[in-house]
């Protein structure tokens, strides 16, 4: 069985969340260190996937007041608002570094795994890709995850020498900067806070991932590298509005 590091953190700012991601990321090539992570977002914020053009914007009038950042990895926008937001950071040497297709059908179904002990009707979506609507939870890709026929997770990959990160997010009820979406407590009576759902996920996660989790913190050189690179890129708009 995998060793796995676990992190759990607070609410944070958009180029924060994403640098720590790409710190993981390096750490997964460097260092051959895998690591799970659960994160949120400090202020309802919008994410532009990396071949997304930035004036788009502006055809999402709901959201147009939140700050914005550029994720490294593709798809459609999305509100981080109402959610739970989840990376994965694997080095080459782990078994899924080289299944990534499997890995990320393994993570959604992990989530369907707790829909069921919720009672709630979620499976993967089995279409085909459907159209490229700017917001990412409008867009259909087998292996999203569905409830009621409306997505609540999607996830995107992106590789680097010898790693490969995915992370994905979880909607869990409606955003004032995106109305249009539902999310999974929009379909249930009963609310679970996102710190129990995180729990209960972890343990089916390492079931299907064959993997323990380690919970630890990110130390201090991973914080300073970290500060670096959210201001140095993900904060400049040099990187935001490069498309």
């Amino acid at each position: 069985m995998a060793d796995y590091r676990l992190i759990i953190d607070d609410k944070e700012s958009g180029p924060w969340n994403m640098a720590v991601d790409a710190v993981l990321l390096q750490n997964a090539s460097g260092k051959g260190q895998a690591t799970l992570r659960f994160y949120q977002w400090s202020v309802p914020t919008l994410s532009l996937g990396y071949f997304q053009e930035h004036d788009l914007r502006r055809e999402h009038a709901a959201s147009i007041n939140c700050p914005v950042v550029r994720r490294s990895s593709g798809g459609g926008a999305i509100v981080h608002d109402h959610e739970i937001t989840y990376s994965l950071a694997i080095p080459l040497g782990d078994r899924w570094s080289s299944k990534a297709a499997e890995l990320y059908s393994t993570v959604h179904e992990s989530l369907t795994d707790l829909l069921r002990t919720l009672n709630a009707n979620g499976e993967l979506y089995a279409g085909d890709t459907s159209s490229t609507p700017f917001l990412c939870f409008q867009r259909r890709t087998p292996g999203d995850v569905i409830v009621n026929r409306c997505k609540i997770m999607g996830s995107a990959q992106r590789r680097a020498k010898g790693a490969l990160l995915q992370h994905g997010s979880l909607l869990l009820s409606r955003s004032a900067a995106a109305p249009e979406l539902p999310g999974l407590q929009d379909f249930m009576d009963v609310r679970l806070s996102p710190t129990k759902i995180i729990r209960h996920w972890v343990v089916l996660l390492g079931q299907r991932l064959s993997a323990s989790f380690r919970q630890d913190t990110l130390a201090v050189e991973e914080l300073d590298r970290i500060k670096c690179i959210a201001a140095e890129k993900y904060g400049q708009e040099t990187w935001t509005l490069r498309r």
